[in-house]
């Protein structure tokens, strides 16, 4: 039996709630330095340079300048052939993107800034259809690429242009000369965006000048960032005094960081980071609920309190600043559209119309194989867009006129379980959405009592209308913070 992972710290959970709505906000960015591509199989900076070091009779474990060590070499060579080489070597395809930038690929992150030469946050970006717009020189920043939704600065470079690499200290040195516009566009999101630096050196001289930069422009006050840190970890046959010492190191350093507005969250394992990631992501999907349901019949329902009951569900979670997703399924799509515009219009101030999507179903089209794979493809697209499923209802009628439970909503509800989203199923509205709420009945003992009596309410037929719209309220409420 697996052991339950251990609780974040209270810093850690404060800053996943803080980023997940940056997130929703349009707000948030990411930095990813060499860290983020070694669980891929790619090498740091020490391993980089431990060949070249090697040729000039230095052992890289004893350097700590490697941007020095890089500038020996080319000293020496009077070329930077092997240096452009060694990074073709491990920086071309043929690595496939981990984890972490999965999860970071999801999410609708518009801004990545990297130091790291591979193309793994790119083609992570791509394999969720995204258009993505790199630049990785300065005639790129030129010309924008139409319809993107992300942008992919590389800052030092691609490894298809070994010779531009930023990598040794002439490189370094002539950075703000060679490359102003990319100090410029990080200047501009390092104050209007709030980043997370994440696999990040904060000994790059480029981000420490940007970074001291920013703090005369904002008088001292820059604005919050974070990075996650590993804890110094005691090495094998490390004596204890050098260890504390390290220890030491890394508190003065974490710090430092508070200088320029970076708030460092310590973990004590690199598998944290996922976990983290994994959380963010989790907490921003449930402000998204996906509302299915399908009714050619209400059955105990009056159609016009049918509509009522869901008009007032769809109204109160845009009100409370939740987004909806709906499939505009039969009889129960119109309402939802209904709730949501009312509630919508009634604050425009506040509330958005990009708070409600509506991706109605394709027409059908092809064999009945094909036209069950597409919609397949297009519920899981739909439903992937949310933390939370709301199940509704659940009738059709076949080919031959009669009234039959709707396949389609336990297709949804497989895919949502499957998905990892919060599953609530109404059953005082019958059909589907019953036989799913009894399924779910021994999901909720863990939950608290409140939300336990506002299950019970949602699956009995007899309650009033108003006060299932409001327990599941209730429910969708609870799940949201979790």
């Amino acid at each position: 039996m697996a052991m339950p992972e251990a609780p974040f710290s209270a810093s850690i959970e404060a800053f996943i709630t803080s980023f997940a709505h940056e997130i929703a906000d349009g707000s948030a960015a990411i930095f990813a330095g060499a860290g983020l591509s070694v669980d891929s199989g790619y090498v740091n900076w020490s391993e980089l340079m431990r060949d070249i070091a090697a040729e000039l009779e230095l052992d890289v474990d004893r350097e700590t300048n490697l941007v020095a060590l890089a500038q020996y070499h080319l000293n020496e060579r009077r070329n930077r052939t092997r240096i452009n080489q060694k990074i073709i070597d491990e920086f071309s395809a043929g690595h496939a993107h981990n984890e972490n930038h999965e999860i970071l690929a999801r999410l609708p992150i518009s801004t990545y800034w990297t130091t790291n030469y591979d193309t793994l946050i790119e083609t992570a970006l791509e394999a969720q259809g995204k258009i993505v717009d790199v630049k990785h020189s300065v005639k790129q920043l030129k010309n924008n690429k139409r319809g993107r939704h992300a942008l992919v600065y590389k800052m030092h470079g691609d490894a298809s242009d070994p010779d531009n690499a930023v990598l040794t200290k002439d490189d370094y040195e002539g950075y703000f000369r060679d490359r102003e516009p990319f100090v410029t566009a990080l200047t501009g999101d390092l104050v209007s965006k709030t980043l997370l630096f994440i696999g990040f050196s904060f000994t790059d001289p480029n981000i420490d000048y940007v970074m001291s930069r920013i703090r005369v422009v904002l008088h001292k006050q820059p604005k919050q960032h974070y990075c996650i840190l590993r804890q110094v970890q005691r090495k094998p046959r490390e004596t204890l005094p050098k260890f504390e010492y390290r220890r030491r190191q890394q508190d003065y350093f974490v710090k430092d960081l508070t200088r320029t507005g970076i708030h460092a969250l310590m973990v004590e394992s690199y598998s944290d980071v996922t976990r983290i990631l994994r959380a963010i992501e989790r907490r921003y999907r449930t402000r998204t609920v996906f509302i299915s349901g399908s009714a050619h019949e209400f059955e105990a329902w009056k159609p016009d309190e049918a509509a009522r009951f869901i008009e007032d569900l769809s109204s109160a979670l845009i009100g409370k600043g939740m987004n909806i997703v709906t499939g505009f399924g039969l009889g129960v799509g119109p309402s939802v559209i209904a709730g949501a515009l009312h509630a919508i219009l009634a604050d425009p101030k506040r509330r958005s119309h990009s708070q409600l999507r509506a991706h109605p179903f394709p027409a059908d089209e092809g064999s009945a194989p094909e036209r069950r794979n597409l919609y397949r493809r297009h519920r899981e697209r739909m439903i992937g867009e949310a933390g939370i499923a709301i199940f509704l209802f659940g009738n059709k009628r076949d080919a031959r006129g009669r009234i039959v439970l709707a396949d389609g909503m336990r297709e949804e509800f497989e895919i949502a379980q499957k998905l990892g989203l919060h599953c609530v199923a109404v059953g005082a509205t019958g059909c589907v959405a019953a036989d799913l709420a009894k399924s779910l009945k021994g999901s909720w003992s863990a939950r608290s009592k409140r939300f336990q009596k506002a299950v019970h309410i949602a699956n009995d037929p007899a309650a009033a209308r108003s006060a299932v719209s409001r327990s599941v309220m209730s429910m969708v409420q609870e799940l949201s913070t979790l």
